[in-house]
C-alpha cells in the first residue's frame, strides 16, 4: 500500500538521522497542502532533548530522494508528504489492471459466522426488522472482500411465546378446529391469518394473566413436538418463512443458512448439562439460572428505608435457562445455537450478531455462560453489534400517524413510490424494477452512512434526492459514467494525470481503499459511504470541467477513458459493498 511505501522510506530517514522509534503516516487534514502527514516527531522531542521541528528537519533531509514523493517540513513540526504526478499516474494504473482496485486482502483469513436478520416466525416484518439485514449483509459483503470465510444464518425466532400465543388465538377464533375437534376441512393457514392472530394475542397477555399462562403451557407443547402442536408449529413456520424471504430478498439480503432457534432445540439439553457438569447453575424460585455478574457489577446501594426494595448499582441479573415450568427461553437457545455452530463448523475464529442495541445484556450474558462453560472455546470472539434506533423527523421511533409499527411491506412500497415519482420527474418511464433499485439505495445509504451504534433520522425525501450525499447520487454518477463509455466506443490507453481534477479522483480512491479496513475495525460502514461520495463528487467536478466525448487529442481521450473505467471499477465495487444496485438507466 501506497502508506506502507511512505513509511518505508520515512523510517529509513529517521534511522538514518539517529531515530529508531517507528513512525507512521495519515491522510492529511489539510489535502491542498499534502496529501500524507507524519506527527511522530513530536513524540521523539522530550526523549532526545531536542526541538521537534529540527527533529523532523534532519529526517526530511536523510530521506533518499524519490520521483514519487516529496517530503516536507512545516510548522510546528510536522512531516508532510505529497504524491507527484508520476505517483498518482501509476497508482491509477495499477489500480486498474489489479482485480482488487488496489484493496489488499488479509493476510490472516478468518472463519466468521454473522448473525443477522433475525425476523420472528408468525409476525410481520416491520420497520424494527429494517436495520439488522441492511447492516449485516454489508458487513458479510465486506468481510469477504477482505477475505474472511463467512457463513451468514438469518436465526429466526421460531421457537419463542409468540408460537404459543399464535397457535392458541388460532384455535379460540376456530382456525384449528379440524385438528383438536375433528370438523370440517384442514385449514389453509395464511399470512392475513397470522398477521391478524398474533397483534391480538400478544395484546390479550398484557391484561390476561390465564391467557398468557395457556400460551406457556401452548408454546411448551410445541417445543416439546407434541402433536398436533407441532405439525401446526411447522405449517405457520412454512407460510412465514416464504413471506420473510420475499422481503429480505427486496433489500438484497441473502442468507447461507435459514436455521431458526427450533434447529437449535435438539442441542438445549445437551448445553444446560454441560453448564451443569461445570457447576454454575442454581435454582431459583423454581427456575434453573447461571450467576454471570463479575466485579463491579451488582452492587447494594443504600436502602432509604426498610421496606424499601434493594437497589443496585451495575445490575446485571442471572441468565435463566428453564422457566418454572420447564420451558426455554431465548437465552437457553442462542446458547444452544453457539454449541450447534461450533459442532457443524470447526475452527470459528468470530461469531457476531447484528442486533439493536437494546439487546446488549441479553448478549452479554450469553457470551459469559459460553465462555464460563466452554461451549464457546477462549480463543473465540463473540461480538454483539449493536445498532441504533430508526426515528422519524420528531426523533422518535418511526411510526404511522397513528402511532403504530410500520410494516416492512408499507417501508418498501414507500420507497417505490418516491422513487417512481423521481423517476418520472426526470421523464424516465416507470418501472417497478428500477424503482425499487433506487429506492433501497436511498434506504440503505441513508441507514449506513450513519455510526451503527447511533440512532438517525429518517428521511426519506432527503435519502431518494439525486444530488448531495445519497444513494442515488452516487447510482446516477455510475450510470453517468457508463453512459460516456458506451458512447466513447473507445479503449482506454495509458493513464497520465494533466489537470487538477484527475489528482483529487486518485486521491479519493486512496481514501476509499483505506476505508474498508477502517469499517472492518469499527464493524461500521460509514466511512465507506462517506468516501464513496467523495469520489463520486470528485468525478462530478472533473465531469463538469472536462468533456470527454468531444477531447480532440486522442492521448488524453484515450486516458480519460481509463480514468472513467477506473471510477466505475471503484464505485461498483463499494456499492457492491454496501448492496447496492447500478441500474441500466436514471
Amino acid at each position: 500500500m501506497i502508506s506502507e511505501e511512505i513509511e518505508k522510506l520515512l523510517n529509513e530517514g529517521a534511522s538514518k538521522a539517529g531515530y529508531e522509534e517507528k513512525l507512521s503516516v495519515s491522510f492529511s487534514n489539510m489535502p491542498k497542502l499534502c496529501d500524507y502527514q507524519c506527527n511522530g516527531c513530536f513524540a521523539l522531542a522530550k526523549k532526545y532533548s531536542k526541538k521537534p521541528f529540527d527533529i523532523a528537519s534532519e529526517i526530511a533531509n536523510s530521506i533518499e530522494q524519490s520521483d514519487l514523493f516529496e517530503f516536507d517540513v512545516a510548522m510546528p513540526a510536522f512531516i508532510n508528504i505529497k504524491l507527484t504526478d508520476k505517483a498518482l499516474s501509476k497508482i491509477a494504473n495499477e489500480y486498474l489492471n489489479d482485480e482488487m482496485g488496489g484493496v489488499e486482502k488479509h493476510k490472516e483469513r478468518q472463519k466468521v459466522i454473522l448473525d443477522y436478520g433475525g425476523a420472528n416466525v408468525a409476525k410481520a416484518l416491520h420497520v424494527g426488522h429494517l436495520r439488522s439485514p441492511i447492516i449485516g449483509e454489508s458487513l458479510k459483503r465486506l468481510y469477504k472482500l477482505m477475505g474472511d470465510d463467512v457463513i451468514a444464518d438469518v436465526h429466526l425466532g421460531d421457537w419463542g411465546l409468540q408460537m404459543g400465543l399464535t397457535e392458541l388465538q388460532l384455535y379460540e377464533d376456530g382456525v384449528l378446529d379440524y385438528y383438536f375437534k375433528g370438523e370440517g376441512e384442514e385449514p389453509v393457514i395464511t399470512l392475513d391469518m397470522l398477521n391478524e392472530a398474533y397483534p391480538k394475542a400478544s395484546a390479550r397477555k398484557k391484561d390476561d394473566e390465564k391467557f398468557k399462562e395457556e400460551a406457556d403451557a401452548w408454546t411448551l407443547k410445541i417445543q416439546n413436538k407434541e402433536q398436533p402442536y407441532y405439525s401446526i408449529y411447522k405449517k405457520i413456520r412454512e407460510v412465514s418463512v416464504k413471506e420473510i424471504k420475499k422481503h429480505y430478498g427486496e433489500l438484497g439480503a441473502t442468507f447461507d443458512l435459514w436455521y431458526g432457534e427450533s434447529d437449535a432445540a435438539p442441542y438445549i439439553d445437551r448445553a444446560i448439562k454441560i453448564i451443569e457438569d461445570k457447576g454454575l447453575t442454581r435454582e431459583s424460585d423454581g427456575a434453573l439460572v447461571v450467576d454471570v455478574a463479575v466485579e463491579g457489577e451488582n452492587i447494594p446501594l443504600p436502602k432509604k428505608s426498610e421496606d424499601e426494595e434493594q437497589r443496585y448499582k451495575n445490575p446485571m441479573p442471572p441468565a435463566i435457562l428453564k422457566k418454572y415450568n420447564g420451558g426455554v427461553l431465548y437465552a437457553t437457545t442462542d446458547i444452544a445455537t453457539i454449541l450447534m455452530r461450533n459442532e457443524m463448523y470447526k475452527n470459528v475464529d468470530r461469531i457476531e450478531y447484528i442486533v439493536d442495541m437494546r439487546q446488549k445484556n441479553h448478549f452479554v450474558q450469553v457470551f459469559r455462560v459460553c465462555k464460563m462453560s466452554g461451549i464457546s472455546p477462549e480463543e473465540q470472539e463473540l461480538l454483539h453489534i449493536g445498532y441504533g434506533t430508526m426515528n422519524g423527523k420528531d426523533g422518535k421511533p418511526f411510526k404511522t400517524r397513528s402511532g403504530d409499527t410500520i410494516k416492512l411491506e408499507d417501508i418498501i412500497n414507500m420507497l417505490v413510490e418516491k422513487a417512481g415519482d423521481k423517476l418520472k420527474s426526470n421523464g424516465v418511464e416507470y418501472d417497478r424494477d428500477l424503482a425499487l433499485k433506487i429506492g433501497v439505495a436511498a434506504m440503505k445509504f441513508g441507514d449506513l452512512i450513519n455510526n451503527v451504534d447511533k440512532d438517525y433520522v429518517f428521511d426519506l425525501d432527503k435519502f431518494i434526492s439525486f444530488e448531495g450525499k445519497t444513494g442515488p447520487y452516487i447510482q446516477y454518477t455510475a450510470v453517468r459514467i457508463n453512459s460516456i463509455l458506451n458512447k466513447a466506443n473507445l479503449e482506454g490507453g495509458e493513464f497520465f494525470i494533466s489537470n487538477d481534477e484527475e489528482r483529487e479522483i486518485i486521491r479519493s480512491i486512496l481514501k476509499l481503499n483505506s476505508s474498508y479496513e477502517i469499517c472492518y475495525k469499527e464493524k461500521s460502514l460509514s466511512s465507506l459511504c462517506s468516501a464513496t461520495y467523495n469520489l463520486a463528487s470528485a468525478f462530478s467536478t472533473f465531469y463538469n470541467n472536462h468533456s470527454v466525448l468531444n477531447e480532440s487529442n486522442i492521448n488524453i481521450k484515450q486516458s480519460y477513458i481509463s480514468l472513467l473505467r477506473l471510477v466505475k471499477n471503484k464505485l461498483k465495487q463499494a456499492l457492491n459493498v454496501l448492496a447496492i444496485e447500478i441500474p441500466e438507466k436514471m
